[in-house]
């Protein structure tokens, strides 16, 4: 299916999109018990080292995008194998909204004063940088404050619509290896 102008359906792009797994992540933001709030993404990624940055699309319906520009700091928490309930209570899916959420999971406060996951697979506290508007979407870019992670727990991926975790490839290939460059370029040749 090609995109030429009006006809492109966008239930295509949908179909498409959902064979791309995507690491699940919520995005938490809020200081003060009862004003924290947060969403389930799959949109959120590493954009710079320097300085330590990362990126996060969030809907400008959902409530925590209010919520990020006012606090000008959020949090976001790559979830493990374990924490599907949590990524779907932080959907909306389990009809819990706002400070309720943070019922669920074991939480901590970070550096800028945003809920942490404790024991996700990577968090990162953030101050808001910059943000970027798309029409449906802000971009938002934190600059990262603290960061914590477990290197024995699976992550969590959203893939074909449904959760899953990632397997090891039968044999380990490792980018900067001379034998693995040398095995990509002639497998593709």
């Amino acid at each position: 299916m090609t995109v030429d102008g009006n006809s492109f359906d966008a239930n295509h792009f949908k179909q498409a999109m959902r064979q791309c797994a995507g690491a699940v992540a919520l995005v938490t933001v809020g200081a003060e018990h009862g004003r924290r709030t947060g969403l389930t993404v799959t949109s959120a990624c590493s954009l710079s080292d320097k300085p330590p940055s990362l990126i996060v699309c969030v809907n400008r319906n959902a409530s925590a995008h209010a919520r990020i520009r006012e606090e000008g700091a959020f949090a976001i928490n790559f979830l493990h194998e374990d924490h599907a309930m949590l990524a779907l209570t932080f959907s909306g899916q389990k009809g819990v909204n706002g400070d309720d959420r943070f019922a669920f999971g074991q939480w901590t406060r970070g550096v800028t004063g945003a809920p942490v996951l404790t024991d996700a697979v990577a968090a990162f506290d953030c101050v808001l940088a910059q943000e970027f508007e798309t029409t449906t979407h802000s971009i938002f870019v934190g600059e990262v404050r603290s960061v914590s992670h477990a290197d024995t727990a699976r992550p969590l991926v959203y893939l074909r619509s449904s959760f899953h975790t990632p397997q090891e490839m039968r044999e380990i290939v490792t980018v900067g290896d001379l034998d693995s460059r040398h095995l990509s370029w002639t497998d593709f040749s």
